[in-house]
């Protein structure tokens, strides 16, 4: 009997999803869209699971350009599903802010702790560094998403 392997649940932040309409002139611009393009991908094709949450949903609604908004909000449609920010996310994302992660970034993770994905990808090099300090902390494991990408392909 072949064991199947269990399909990776990946939460990506909303830097993540701006990344493909970012001034790609930049290699590394260029990389990490390149990679978070890849990654929905693999969603789309069935073969890794993409949760979003209504905090996402929010913070791209609050996005000042509305062609940018509407770019994301388009990829939005291919999450597999959609993270509700319940009392014990709430709850979990004021630790979060106690460890010195900002409010949506805080609640981002306490959804995606609550989703119990097993990877947060972000392109937010704060977000990357207060993660690293805090990983024993942290109930879900965050990566930028080129590096991430790298690793299991």
């Amino acid at each position: 009997m072949v064991e199947s392997t269990p399909i990776p649940r990946i939460y990506l932040d909303v830097c993540c999803l701006n990344r493909p309409f970012d001034d790609q002139r930049q290699d590394r611009i260029r990389l990490e869209a390149e990679a978070v393009l890849l990654i929905l991908g693999r969603c789309e094709a069935g073969a890794w699971q993409w949760l979003s949450s209504v905090v996402v949903e929010e913070e791209v609604n609050n996005t000042p350009s509305s062609e940018r908004r509407s770019r994301v909000r388009n990829m939005l449609s291919g999450a597999h599903g959609t993270v509700a920010l319940m009392d014990v996310a709430i709850t979990r994302a004021q630790e979060l802010k106690a460890m010195g992660f900002r409010t949506y970034d805080a609640l981002h993770l306490a959804c995606a702790e609550q989703a119990m994905v097993d990877i947060f990808l972000t392109t937010d090099d704060r977000v990357l560094r207060i993660a690293t300090r805090h990983t024993a902390e942290l109930k879900v494991r965050v990566a930028n998403p080129l590096d991430w990408l790298l690793e299991v392909i």
